[in-house]
């Protein structure tokens, strides 16, 4: 990895370099949004270009959303000439597919940042990979439980069973038992007769269980109203 200029996050985000704390975790949820592996078929020849940029972005979002952090990376920033303006650069929104887009589109440019000099630990690529489900996943549960699809404690609602049951092209039964919280729920139509159990599971848990064609479906409709807001505001 080079050791050269430190990526611009601020652009991969699309955002000014004086965003506020949720200014930066909103840019994390469109981006990651659009650009996520998951939109396209896991043999699909996008799929490959789609996960550096989530890299990238979460690589950003790593960097953006601690203070200490980010103290640190402004700083580095500074010194490489990039300036305390505004970016409105973004590789994080350079797709062709049509979401409204209030962010500008343009190419962000430079390595990772360097991390390595100020004594973090590089991560291995499981590592990484297991930092960016779980970076991401939390930001997921946080969207869905706007959506109502998702309990305070994560676990998924009747209404993410219905949505999930409608992508998949039939109806949607659920049993709910005595006490709350106890969810178990039958996607029908194509997938007649699989039967889920949601119970102690976390919805970002269950969503990676589902087959990689309701996850572009959900991810594609949670897109759609994320952007739909932005737009909206």
């Amino acid at each position: 990895m080079s050791r050269g200029l430190p990526s611009d996050y601020y652009a991969i985000l699309g955002i000014a370099s004086s965003a506020t704390q949720q200014q930066i975790r909103d840019a994390y949820k469109k981006a990651a949004l659009k650009t996520h592996p998951d939109r396209v078929p896991s043999d699909s020849p996008e799929r490959p270009e789609r996960t550096k940029k989530f890299q990238k972005i979460n690589d950003a979002y790593y960097t953006l959303s601690d203070a200490s952090r980010r103290r640190d990376y402004d700083a580095a920033r500074q010194y490489h000439g990039f300036g305390s303006g505004a970016s409105t650069a973004s590789t994080a929104f350079d797709s062709d597919e049509e979401i409204p887009d209030p962010a500008a589109a343009g190419a962000g440019t430079g390595s990772s940042f360097p991390w390595s000099s100020f004594g973090f630990k590089a991560k291995n690529q499981e590592e990484e990979q297991k930092f960016e489900n779980e970076q991401f996943g939390d930001v997921f549960e946080e969207m869905l439980k706007e959506e109502g699809m998702a309990e305070n404690g994560g676990t998924p609602t009747g209404k993410f069973w219905s949505v999930v049951g409608g992508l998949s092209g039939g109806a949607m039964g659920f049993i709910v038992a005595n006490f709350p919280g106890m969810l178990a729920g039958a996607v029908a139509g194509n997938r007649l007769g699989n039967i889920r159990d949601a119970r102690g599971k976390s919805v970002y848990s269950v969503f990676q269980e589902l087959p990689q064609g309701d996850k572009a479906r959900l991810l594609s409709q949670l897109a759609s109203k994320v952007f739909a807001h932005a737009v909206g505001s």
